[in-house]
């Protein structure tokens, strides 16, 4: 009875140390930092396929850093692949789900897609964590304004059906 309240006080001790080391972001592997700085460099050159193979790189290196999830979001998003954008938006949703930029990102790719009603649903989210004027809010409620993207037709796309006749 006599050690009870020096073994509580080391049990909470051992508690408090224990949730800060799991609330901290952890570093990435510096060969993956490599990989993701190239990768940025080439979405930065307008080349996303070269920036995404740098980012599955760093994945394959340290498949559990969240900011990799992100960047490849982005590059999918360069490609105009909103889809699989959105699927990595969610994986890194998985591993941080207070992660402002994944829920931004997830909202302007669901706009880009159409599904406008979804993305006011991470707009809500996000007004709830960070407010009204939190940059990532702002950035999502303008994207939902100016709305889904419209395709831009080509002149193969709206080439009149060529009909054959016989010439006499």
């Amino acid at each position: 009875m006599r050690f009870a309240p020096a073994a509580a006080a080391l049990s909470l001790f051992v508690a408090i140390t224990a949730s800060v080391g799991q609330g901290a972001e952890r570093e990435a592997d510096p060969r993956a930092v490599a990989l993701m700085a190239e990768g940025r460099a080439a979405l930065e050159a307008e080349e996303p396929q070269r920036a995404i193979d740098a980012f599955e790189a760093a994945l394959a290196v340290d498949p559990g850093y969240t900011a990799t999830y992100l960047e490849l979001a982005r590059a999918a998003r360069a490609e105009e692949l909103q889809g699989k954008a959105i699927h990595y938006y969610r994986e890194a949703l998985v591993r941080d789900p207070g992660n402002l930029a994944a829920i931004t990102g997830e909202g302007e790719a669901l706009v880009e897609k159409g599904a406008v009603e979804k993305a006011k649903a991470n707009l809500a989210k996000l007004k709830s964590m960070c407010g009204e004027s939190c940059a990532e809010a702002q950035r999502l409620a303008s994207a939902i304004e100016r709305g889904p993207r419209t395709p831009v037709l080509t002149a193969e796309a709206v080439m009149p059906e060529a009909q054959v006749t016989q010439a006499n």
